[in-house]
């Protein structure tokens, strides 16, 4: 295990935000995982996977851990059910290539989400109708405090809308080092059914041609996320910064007499969800800018470092849409990234 001090971190968050770790650990192996945890017993540690669903508004003072670790492993479950355990520092897009070219099916609506594997279940990461937890099985942590390694099930990790246990009770407590995912594998059961009714996805495939299968929903996928969404390699940015609201289903009425083109897609009898890159694009945000710190020109969800932008920056710019949002709407948008402050 090597400790290194006063490290950059520009490099490692996809807003491209300068900010420095008092303390930076690389963790290349799992047997580095409990060597870590047993030096730092005791302290709060800063977790570091692949950067790309937080936004850096301070230094950390924490040591910080970055989880490296690779490997990936098959176990055949029953009925066609594959079980996939991929470690933490897996690239989360790259592990969905893989699960593709394998045949196995699940995963594939979930194409191009930035980030790794071990940071997933935390904010239970979803897209075009597929969450997470539709297809976790369980997944492998070491409590800090005790240094126990154990495996939380899909009920232990109370799975919500961009929310698990990791975000609530069990901040802190555990680092994740590997996930298991329960997929189909296609060679036994090929009558699995494509999810393509949610958003574009559907049209995309039309555009596309050819017989509609889970390599050419990967690629649907991918076509419209980079028609929207920036690459941070060119940009920064960590994807979705707002949540999208769910609201009651009768305020949903009284607004949409007033927005008749006002977006919305059912989540129960009593709910629905407004999309919130809709709310802030009829604000006027879309490609605003303030200093660096901007609005997506393409889509209002997505907030950008145009260069050098600081994370208070950021923060303070995504603040001025919430109180725009619900002056206008009179609904709360709650952001989606993780805000590291005073760590």
């Amino acid at each position: 295990m090597q400790i290194q001090h006063h490290v950059a971190l520009k490099e490692f968050n996809t807003f491209g935000i300068s900010a420095f770790a008092k303390a930076y650990t690389p963790i290349n192996i799992p047997a580095q995982f409990k060597e870590a945890a047993s030096y730092y017993k005791g302290e709060q540690v800063f977790l570091l996977g692949g950067g790309s669903n937080m936004l850096l508004i301070d230094d950390i003072s924490r040591p910080v851990l970055h989880v490296l670790t690779k490997g990936i492993e098959t176990q055949a479950a029953q009925n066609g059910e594959i079980h996939i355990t991929a470690q933490a520092g897996e690239n989360w897009h790259e592990f969905v290539l893989y699960c593709i070219k394998n045949n196995y099916a699940g995963i594939e609506n979930l194409s191009l989400i930035p980030g790794n594997i071990g940071t997933s279940p935390i904010q239970n990461i979803g897209a075009y109708g597929v969450e997470l937890k539709d297809v976790f099985n369980s997944c492998t942590v070491i409590d800090l405090q005790t240094l126990e390694e154990k495996s939380l099930s899909l009920e232990e990790c109370n799975f919500g809308y961009r929310d698990s246990v990791f975000k609530k009770e069990a901040a802190g407590k555990y680092i994740i080092t590997s996930v298991t995912f329960k997929l189909q594998d296609l060679s036994i059961n090929p009558d699995y059914k494509l999810k393509t009714s949610y958003g574009a996805i559907q049209e995309e495939l039309d555009r596309l041609g050819g017989e509609p299968d889970i390599a050419l929903v990967s690629q649907a996928v991918i076509n419209i996320r980079t028609s929207k969404l920036p690459d941070p390699k060119i940009i920064g940015n960590s994807g979705s910064f707002f949540k999208n609201p769910i609201i009651k289903r009768d305020r949903y009425d009284e607004l949409v007499r007033l927005h008749p083109h006002m977006p919305s897609y059912n989540v129960d009898d009593d709910h629905v969800k407004v999309p919130a890159g809709w709310l802030i694009d009829q604000c006027g945000f879309k490609g605003y800018r303030k200093g660096d710190a901007g609005v997506h020109d393409k889509q209002a969800l997505v907030l950008v470092n145009h260069g050098k932008a600081t994370g208070k920056e950021i923060i303070s710019l995504s603040r001025e849409i919430q109180e725009k949002v619900n002056s206008r709407f009179g609904i709360s948008i709650d952001t989606e990234v993780n805000l590291i402050e005073n760590m």
